[in-house]
C-alpha cells in the first residue's frame, strides 16, 4: 500500500512540475516587450516635447541668444565705421598735404651760353696772384708759382656788415663768372697766404646768379648781404687745386623764382717745387666751369599741366583755323 502512494504521489508531483509554464524562455519576452515598451517611449517622448514648448525658460534662452548676436553685429558695425571714418581721416590729411607740398615737374633748359655768375671770395690774409680765363679745359703749365701775374678777369671788392653778426666785417672780392659753356670756357684762380697759427687753412667762396646785379646795385653792400643770406658758403684748401664745376636749379613756386648753385668739385695735390724758403707761402689753386649747358627748371606739377593744356588748345585752334580756310579755298 505504501508503495502505490509513493509512486502516485511522485507521478502527481512530476505532471504538476511540467505543468508550470517556462516565463524564462526568449520567446515569450520577445512578445511581450514590443508593444509595452515602443508605447511607453513614445509616451514620454510626448511628454519631453509638451513640457519644453510649455517651458517659458527655452523662449529665454532663445531671446539671450538673439540678443547676443545683436551686439555682436553692433560691434563689427562700430568697428567697420572707425575704420572707415580714419581712412577717409587719412585720406584727406594726405590730400591737404598735397595741396601745401605739391607735386614738382623737372625739365631742363639747354643754352648757347650763360650769364656771368658772380663768384665772391672771402680772402681775409690770403692774396690774389692771378686770375685768368682758358677754353677747352686746358690749363698752362704754371711759370713762376707763388708770384702776382697779370691777369684777364673782371673783379670788384665790396666791403659790408655781416647779416648774422653786427660787429663782423665782411671783405668781398667778387670776380665776374665764365660765360662760354660750349667751348667749355673756364676761370682759373691762384693765390697765396702767409703761414698762420691755424690748425687748418681754407678760403671760403660763394656764387650768386649773375654778376651784373652787383654792377647796376646802387647799395652793394646790402646786396650782398641779402647773397649771404640766401646763398650757401663753400671752401677750398691750400696745397691743392679744386676744381668746381657749377650747375643751375631754377625753381618756379606759386609767387616767385629761385635760383639755386649746384657744384660738383674734384682735388688734387699740388707739387710744391719752389725753394724751401719761398714755401712760407702757402699756395691756393681753383678753376670754375659750368658743367653742362642745360638749366634745371623746376615746376608745379599742377601749373606746367595748365601751361600744358593751353598749349594744346591753342594748337587745336590753330589746326582748325587752316582747316577753315583750306575748306574755303577749295568752295
Amino acid at each position: 500500500m505504501l508503495r502505490r502512494e509513493t509512486a502516485r504521489s511522485y507521478q502527481e508531483f512530476s505532471d504538476e512540475e511540467e505543468e508550470i509554464p517556462d516565463v524564462c524562455q526568449d520567446d515569450g519576452l520577445d512578445d511581450l516587450e514590443p508593444d509595452g515598451s515602443k508605447d511607453m517611449v513614445s509616451e514620454a517622448d510626448d511628454e519631453m516635447d509638451d513640457a519644453v514648448v510649455s517651458n517659458p525658460l527655452m523662449w529665454f534662452d532663445k531671446a539671450c541668444l538673439k540678443n547676443i548676436f545683436s551686439m555682436v553685429l553692433l560691434l563689427v558695425y562700430l568697428m567697420l565705421t572707425t575704420v572707415a571714418a580714419f581712412l577717409a581721416y587719412q585720406t584727406i590729411t594726405d590730400f591737404m598735404k598735397k595741396l601745401n607740398h605739391p607735386v614738382m615737374s623737372v625739365s631742363y633748359k639747354e643754352v648757347g651760353s650763360f650769364e656771368p655768375a658772380g663768384i665772391s671770395l672771402y680772402l681775409k690774409k690770403a692774396q690774389l696772384l692771378s686770375c685768368k680765363h682758358y677754353h677747352h679745359d686746358h690749363i698752362p703749365p704754371l711759370v713762376s708759382p707763388g708770384k702776382p701775374e697779370k691777369g684777364d678777369c673782371v673783379t670788384q671788392e665790396v666791403i659790408y656788415t655781416s647779416p648774422y653778426s653786427n660787429h663782423t666785417m665782411r671783405r668781398a672780392l667778387v670776380v665776374q663768372g665764365p660765360t662760354d659753356v660750349r667751348n667749355r670756357e673756364l676761370i682759373f684762380l691762384q693765390l697765396s697766404q702767409n703761414e698762420t697759427e691755424e690748425d687748418f687753412s681754407a678760403i671760403s667762396y660763394m656764387l650768386f646768379a649773375k654778376f651784373n646785379d652787383l654792377n647796376i646795385s646802387r647799395d652793394k653792400a646790402t646786396f650782398m648781404q641779402d647773397c649771404e643770406r640766401n646763398y650757401s658758403m663753400w671752401t677750398f684748401s691750400g696745397g691743392f687745386r679744386t676744381w668746381v664745376k657749377m650747375s643751375l636749379v631754377k625753381t618756379y613756386g606759386k609767387a616767385e623764382e629761385s635760383v639755386e648753385f649746384r657744384q660738383e668739385s674734384s682735388v688734387v695735390k699740388y707739387n710744391d717745387k719752389r725753394n724751401e724758403s719761398e714755401r712760407t707761402n702757402q699756395l691756393f689753386f681753383v678753376v670754375f666751369e659750368w658743367r653742362d649747358p642745360f638749366i634745371q627748371e623746376v615746376r608745379d606739377a599742377a601749373n606746367f599741366a595748365k601751361l600744358s593744356i593751353k598749349w594744346m588748345i591753342k594748337i587745336r585752334r590753330r589746326h582748325l583755323k587752316r582747316r577753315e580756310k583750306e575748306m574755303k579755298g577749295v568752295s
